[in-house]
């Protein structure tokens, strides 16, 4: 036999691995918790708020998907004084999360090959601005008011690093820096690793805390940023609606424990939903608009289907990226329409944007969090804020709606500046 033949039979004979969904962590403007967080999004809550800070006065953009922290001790904790002298504050809500998996999951790494079976793919959006700041300021007092955790604080893969040391797991340790895609490539790159055999169990997602006057200045320059909301701010991000003016930014982090289908069931463990496919693209168009004909987001989702050999009629819900920006909504839904044809009616859309602010690189993985949920439990977040939809198709607007469907399978679109795309495909076990 020769050495192509027996490939091909051992590609026969080796099915691909399957991965299920066994934990969540949620910290976001819409609460800690993700049972909290999960009833909040459904009643139409909205963790958007005023920024009333005097740096912000002068800004076009006053208003923030802001964690509220008043009243979570654990999260005060996590955000100590000594806390923030080693570790950036998005580390800090990575950490809060991943805790929050594993307990749900149940999943106590303790044993040599536990540890070397279980990986961390989590990544970050952007370094902390203000940060860079600070410590710009501190070097002209002197050399020695720069703190040796400084390059350790803005390095984006620390928060992994944090989290792979502080439960000794030895398995992957990788971390995905792809703007508003970060979330989403780290589950769908986490997915991978156990399906090839890399690892039984991944803790994944991802982490964003960056929001300050820099910041906000940065993306109002770029005419990203909603500004026609000040007074208002829960109204402010309208996913697919005809008033959107830009995105709102937000914060937190979200954290999805994978698992390899057998090991979880050997264990007993509670299953969520299953991932089943995982498609990327590259826009090769600009820096922060998509392609007008979303082809982009076309490969994104047809690459993701085809990883899932399914077809596109299984597909009855698409949580989309729609961040509330002119264009970019506009674009997704034109590709879903390009792509779905006379199936896109009968495909349920949302974003939760609306509810939450634009996570930046804890957008998709926070989303994949709600499009697991909706597989479980079969009820879909609303699209708030839509009065007047770009077009006819259903955004499941204000309010949540049941999700009919033999089997639930969804799709989670993730796009970023750069022109880089996501899509994961999630079902109901």
């Amino acid at each position: 036999m020769n050495k192509f033949v027996s490939l091909r039979h051992f590609t026969e004979i080796s099915p691909r691995r399957r991965v299920v969904v066994t934990g969540l962590g949620i910290v976001s403007p819409l609460g800690t918790g993700t049972d909290l967080v999960w009833q909040n999004l459904l009643k139409g809550h909205c963790g958007i708020v005023s920024l009333h800070d005097d740096e912000y006065s002068k800004l076009p953009c006053k208003i923030a998907g802001v964690i509220p922290i008043e009243k979570n001790d654990k999260l005060k904790k996590a955000l100590s004084r000594g806390n923030l002298k080693s570790m950036a504050p998005a580390t800090c809500l990575a950490l809060v999360a991943t805790e929050e998996a594993l307990a749900d999951s149940k999943w106590s790494p303790n044993t040599d090959l536990d540890k070397e079976t279980t990986g961390v793919t989590l990544g970050i959006g952007m370094i902390d601005l203000k940060d860079v700041c600070e410590t710009n300021d501190a070097l002209k007092q002197g050399y020695n008011k720069v703190s040796p955790f400084f390059v350790p604080r803005i390095l984006p893969n620390m928060a992994a690093g944090h989290i792979s040391i502080k439960y000794g797991l030895r398995g992957p340790n990788h971390a995905v820096s792809t703007a508003c895609a970060t979330g989403a490539h780290s589950i769908g790159d986490a997915f991978r690793f156990i399906r090839n055999g890399d690892a039984d169990v991944m803790v994944c997602g991802g982490a964003e805390s960056c929001i300050s006057p820099l910041a906000i200045a940065g993306f109002c320059r770029l005419r990203a940023l909603s500004t026609s909301f000040n007074e208002t701010p829960s109204k402010a991000s309208r996913p697919f609606d005809k008033k959107r003016d830009g995105f709102v930014m937000g914060e937190g982090a979200a954290v999805l424990i994978l698992e390899e289908y057998e090991h979880a069931r050997k264990r007993n463990a509670k299953v969520y939903a299953e991932i089943l496919g995982y498609g990327l693209s590259g826009d090769a168009s600009h820096i922060t608009t998509p392609r007008e004909d979303g082809t982009g987001a076309i490969l994104s989702m047809s690459r993701a289907l085809k990883d899932s050999n399914l077809k596109k009629e299984s597909i009855t819900y698409i949580n989309a990226h729609a961040t509330s920006t002119p264009i970019g909504d506009g674009i997704e839904s034109t590709a879903i329409k390009t792509f779905f044809k006379e199936h896109a009616p009968k495909i349920s859309i949302s974003s939760t944007k609306g509810a939450h602010g634009h996570l930046l690189g804890a957008a998709g993985n926070l989303e994949a969090v709600f499009t697991v949920l909706a597989c479980s439990s079969g009820i879909l977040p609303p699209t708030l804020n839509l009065d007047d939809p770009v077009d006819d198709l259903n955004y499941v607007a204000h309010t949540s709606q049941q999700w009919q469907s033999d089997r639930r399978i969804a799709l989670k679109n993730s796009f970023g500046f750069g022109g880089t795309n996501a899509t994961l495909c999630i079902a109901q076990v």
